[in-house]
């Protein structure tokens, strides 16, 4: 039997296999913010390296090392799992697919450039095309390895790029006379908060503020030179922050007048290890600002309330008066068009009715009233405004769905007060079922388990119907739930969000109100 046509062939099929496993592993690394630190963890823990396909791999990969077995032979061998490989990535569906940047693009090139490099110097140094067949499948079981060394090697490139795109929005930035800037940062609420104030600053001045979440560094430079106009007036910046000295990085290059705090809480302590360093990085923030400015700080978290500003006067904000906020609120009442409540100022007691519903909601509204009172908004095109916000989607966003269904939608991310809130809102509904669908809360370090254990404890004293999905948290969302004693018949742990869907239609019936918390991307199972 002619072994070369079974040799081309196994080529054939790794270098195709290859090609679109590089894709995938792309993709992953770019949902990791391209930082090999993180996309490291999440191999770590998503068992991707050890998956069976690629055991099966790595075992034909030894096997085709052996002498005494035919080379055709051991050629079909590693042509299975390659080809299953290749099945699995056409009928792969992704919640978060592969964008196609720039970046991405020099990545991929550059990974397949490594690979070629790889297998023609094989063949120029052994000129043998079983050899060159071999490494072609050990490429495909090593594929993390690559792609995270074209990461590196193009570490200068990269800063070569990001330091002109730099340089760039600070000459924008620099020219724009008598811009006001207002940043927003906080371990959650900042998205919603910004979404806010540019409505009800967008009264008075011309605003851009930074779309989507664009909130890293990379994320404002874009936004300062593609969209930043001439005439533009107030820029609202939200900040985000992964690691100590990401807020800090933006400010020096916007350089803020009035910066909001929204929220100090335990979220994505992976990297910052403990919520003293989550409340110094979104501090510093308030730390940039200049002495003339103004920070406003939202009391209803404790790590923001007990951290001192000194450096330039502060407007505390809370849902509650808790002694020394100036803004809070007072009658608070939720109906099925939204929420009224009564303002307490500095100006004094204003009325406002919102489509906003939560005390989450709320109380990061509550922060952009304030702001736009101090840049001098006429208070009626205040609540103009406030009564014109819509719901920021996947935000506690509620909507009512054909069939006469109630959705709560949560599912941008969840963290324990923002999860807690929404639980609450769930709660509050009456006429019918109360379902809950949620894979839990991620990034919380060593508290993962403990926070969607207490999670779960909430789930049961807030629900009729609990449809846990993935295996992420499922078994300490499930624990909870049983010391609560939540009936384990109204409790479903599915694989999948369609899997979700389909117990949901089962269940579900008219007057019935279904929240979403959360949605985890494809790097978390």
């Amino acid at each position: 039997m002619n072994a070369t046509i079974f040799i081309i062939s196994l080529i054939v099929i790794a270098v195709v296999n290859l090609s679109m496993e590089m894709k995938r592993d792309l993709m992953m690394l770019q949902q990791n913010s391209y930082r090999n630190e993180r996309y490291r963890r999440w191999l770590a823990t998503s068992g991707d390296t050890t998956s069976w396909v690629r055991l099966f791999a790595m075992i034909a990969a030894m096997d085709m090392l052996i002498r005494n077995v035919p080379d055709w032979f051991k050629c079909v061998v590693a042509m299975i799992p390659l080809l299953i490989n290749i099945f699995s990535l056409l009928t792969a569906r992704y919640k978060k697919p592969l964008v196609w940047t720039n970046r991405a693009r020099r990545i991929y090139v550059t990974t397949m450039s490594l690979c070629a490099v790889i297998v023609v110097a094989v063949w120029f140094i052994c000129r043998s095309l079983y050899l060159v067949s071999f490494v072609t499948v050990a490429l495909y079981v090593c594929s993390h390895i690559v792609i995270m060394a074209a990461n590196i090697v193009l570490r200068p490139v990269e800063k070569h790029i990001n330091n002109g795109y730099y340089n760039d929005a600070a000459r924008i930035l620099k020219s724009m006379n008598g811009l006001t800037v207002v940043g927003v940062t906080g371990s959650y609420g900042k998205t919603s908060t910004k979404h806010y104030l540019h409505r009800i600053l967008s009264e008075k001045y011309n605003v851009l503020m930074t779309p989507g979440s664009y909130n890293t560094t990379m994320g404002v430079i874009r936004t300062v030179r593609e969209m930043m106009k001439p005439y533009t007036e107030v820029f609202i910046c939200e900040m985000g922050a992964k690691n100590i000295g990401d807020i800090k990085e933006i400010c020096d290059l916007v350089h803020p007048q009035i910066g909001v705090v929204t929220a100090v809480g335990e979220q994505h302590l992976e990297s910052f290890k403990s919520i003293e360093n989550v409340q110094r990085t979104k501090f510093e923030l308030v730390d940039s600002l200049p002495a003339d400015g103004m920070a406003f700080v939202n009391d209803d978290f404790p790590y923001v309330a007990n951290r001192e500003v000194t450096n330039v006067p502060v407007v505390r904000y809370a849902l509650t008066d808790k002694g020394n906020n100036v803004y809070y609120v007072e009658n608070l009442v939720y109906s099925p068009d939204g929420t009224d409540f009564t303002l307490v100022s500095p100006s004094g007691r204003h009325d406002f009715h919102t489509k906003l519903v939560g005390e989450f909601n709320i109380s990061n509204l509550i922060g952009a009233i304030a702001v736009a009172i101090y840049m001098e908004v006429p208070v009626d095109r205040i609540c103009n405004a406030v009564a014109k916000i819509e719901q920021v989607e996947h935000r506690l966003s509620v909507k009512h769905v054909p069939g006469g269904i109630t959705i709560i939608d949560d599912a941008f991310n969840s963290n324990p007060d923002g999860s807690r809130m929404a639980l609450d809102v769930l709660a509050s509904m009456k006429g019918g079922k109360r379902v809950v669908i949620t894979p839990g809360m991620i990034e919380l370090g060593d508290k993962q388990y403990e926070y969607n254990e207490i999670f779960g404890r909430k789930i049961a004293s807030s629900v009729d119907i609990a449809i846990i999905v993935g295996h992420y948290n499922r078994d300490a969302i499930l624990s909870g739930l049983r010391d609560a004693g939540m009936d384990e018949n109204n409790v479903y742990a599915v694989d999948t969000f369609n899997d979700a869907q389909a117990v949901l239609a089962r269940v579900s019936a008219p007057g019935d109100a279904v929240l979403y918390e959360n949605d985890l991307p494809d790097t978390f199972k």
